[in-house]
């Protein structure tokens, strides 16, 4: 029987000690090409406005991406990205979802849209990767 991909993911996070960590990144859901990803935003994610450092809602863009872009088995890396903030994001947690627009031999291509509380669209990104694994 496969591994659920959500619990795979949530291991591969606990055991990944760093940026995912120290940013609060918490996987709630994982399936083929597809991740959700909360953020909870603390004193040391927001900028001088107050509202979530959009370094911050970058990171959670990319990671949901990477996640998704794992779940076949390859290790994946980012080859581009970019993102459009849409709205300030001044509620506690974001959550970020992420989906594949194409999947490929050595590259994937990822929209991933962020979300505050009130299901507001906080921000959209496109974030590409390219297969280090097979």
């Amino acid at each position: 029987m496969k591994q659920d991909l959500t619990e795979m993911a949530k291991q591969l996070v606990k055991e990944c000690h760093g940026f995912i960590e120290a940013n609060n990144y918490e996987v709630l859901k994982v399936e083929e090409n597809y991740c959700e990803l909360l953020g909870t935003i603390t004193e040391t994610s927001t900028n001088h406005f107050g509202a979530a450092h959009g370094g911050y809602i970058f990171g959670l863009a990319d990671t949901a991406a990477g996640i998704a872009a794992m779940t076949d088995g390859r290790t994946a890396v980012t080859i581009s990205s970019n993102i459009d903030y849409i709205k300030a994001a001044k509620t506690k947690t974001l959550k970020a979802i992420a989906t594949c627009t194409k999947n490929g031999k050595t590259i994937s291509f990822f929209e991933v849209k962020i979300f505050d509380e009130e299901e507001n669209l906080v921000a959209k990104a496109n974030v590409n990767y390219c297969y280090i694994s097979k």
